[in-house]
């Protein structure tokens, strides 16, 4: 078989081990996952109703174009229905962005510890991604703009950032949108933002009625706990929208997932709750980190990412000995860090007492 050579330099996206793999390897009953920045909370007691009312008509084929979901985001955000497209979570809408703007040898611009699914979009389409490298483990917006040239079609900015949970402010964001060419599209994925406490964040909705080249991404799979049944979506130009609505696969969104999305953002108290907790035990296991003499990177999403000074790899495979997974840095080229989903106060607990075990080693 013939495959096209931009594969070659491509790698399959590796996901973080299953607690039941971890179970069966180190002969486990209780593993805790601390590795993806799921919802420790799970979700609104209301998605399971609404997903079992949809499998009376499980042999019929979704409705593409997510009619009841695209209404409830619409109102919700204040988004008109026909600058919208929903894809099976948002890195499919990310690879969908990736189709309509990159032709071979055009650019897009990232940070060089960031979100992979970026660079994936574009590569695939045998383009280029640029890295930039970053500034107190943040973008640097600045250093972007100073890397566009005339092959930039693409610029994606993660905000909260992951892994490293940095952001940028609203005051940034709009100096940067207002040097940034008209014809380069600035992708912000704003995956943790029902996560941040930050006064200074950007409102992007705004930004999205100002600038025509501004996209916001959004999914239902962290505040909202529907990790498993993919659903996110895009906010953009109705222009982009019919131009990605050629190539979108037309059924994309199942179900389920329509279902699902739609009642959970029916069900706000759940999502502040979640906030409100994470909140606390952000902070929590921050400061418990801390005194144990290390550095965490200042985090607004539901994780925090901490230099242990050690080998993540390391780290990683002694705490998964004593029942917990995380996130080791070296796949993001930061190999003395671990990225730690914000879980409940006893999984915090838990972990921290592994921790301190295993450090001692």
């Amino acid at each position: 078989m013939v495959y096209r050579k931009i594969l070659d330099a491509m790698s399959a996206y590796v996901p973080g081990r299953s607690i039941e793999e971890v179970k069966k390897a180190y002969g486990l009953n209780e593993v805790v996952k601390l590795a993806s920045n799921e919802n420790p909370y799970g979700c609104s007691p209301a998605v399971a109703g609404a997903v079992m009312a949809t499998l009376k008509e499980a042999q019929l084929y979704p409705n593409g174009y997510c009619p009841e979901l695209r209404k409830a985001v619409g109102d919700f955000y204040g988004i008109p229905q026909n600058k919208l497209v929903f894809g099976a979570g948002t890195d499919e809408v990310i690879a969908m962005l990736g189709k309509i703007l990159i032709n071979p040898g055009d650019e897009c611009i990232t940070a060089e510890y960031t979100f992979s699914q970026y660079a994936a979009a574009v590569d695939s389409m045998d383009g280029k991604t640029v890295y930039v490298p970053m500034k107190d483990h943040g973008f640097d917006l600045d250093a972007i703009l100073d890397a566009v040239t005339e092959k930039t079609k693409i610029v994606f900015i993660a905000n909260p950032n992951n892994p490293t949970g940095s952001w940028h402010t609203a005051a940034q964001q709009d100096a940067f949108l207002k040097k940034l060419p008209s014809s380069v599209v600035a992708v912000f994925d704003e995956a943790y933002q029902e996560y941040v406490t930050a006064d200074d964040y950007p409102d992007t909705l705004r930004d999205l009625e100002k600038y025509k080249n501004a996209v916001l991404l959004k999914t239902f799979s962290k505040v909202y706990g529907l990790a498993s049944l993919r659903a996110g979506f895009g906010a953009m130009s109705s222009e982009m929208v019919g131009q990605i609505e050629k190539i979108r696969c037309p059924f994309n969104v199942t179900s389920q997932a329509q279902a699902a999305a739609a009642a959970a953002m029916a069900d706000q108290n759940f999502v502040e709750e979640s906030r409100r907790s994470n909140e606390a035990n952000r902070k929590y296991l921050t400061d418990a980190i801390e005194r144990m003499g290390f550095y965490v990177i200042p985090s607004q999403g539901n994780f925090v990412m901490a230099d242990f000074k050690r080998s993540s790899k390391e780290l990683f495979v002694l705490l998964m000995t004593k029942g917990y997974i995380i996130r080791p840095g070296a796949p993001f080229g930061m190999d003395t860090f671990l990225r730690i989903t914000v879980g409940t106060k006893p999984q915090i607990d838990g972990f921290l007492e592994a921790l301190a075990e295993v450090l001692t080693n």
